[in-house]
């Protein structure tokens, strides 16, 4: 990952920053259940309510090209 003036992120930095995110995930996880399947349940919705708007809005223009 390169930032301005070819400052890039290392290694080291980059696993921490993983293993910081795994552990709050975890312990999420461990201290609100309902509320991390309540946010991958809500995640999930928006993610396939915006591919399905996506694949729609495609298929009309592709339609539309062939009219």
């Amino acid at each position: 990952m390169t930032y301005e003036k070819g400052v890039t992120m290392s290694g080291a930095l980059r696993k921490g920053l993983m293993i910081i995110i795994v552990l709050f995930i975890g312990y999420y996880l461990f201290t609100n259940p309902a509320g991390l399947a309540s946010t991958a349940r809500d995640g999930g919705s928006a993610l396939w309510g915006a591919l399905t708007g996506l694949f729609d809005t495609l298929i009309r223009f592709i339609s539309a090209l062939f009219r």
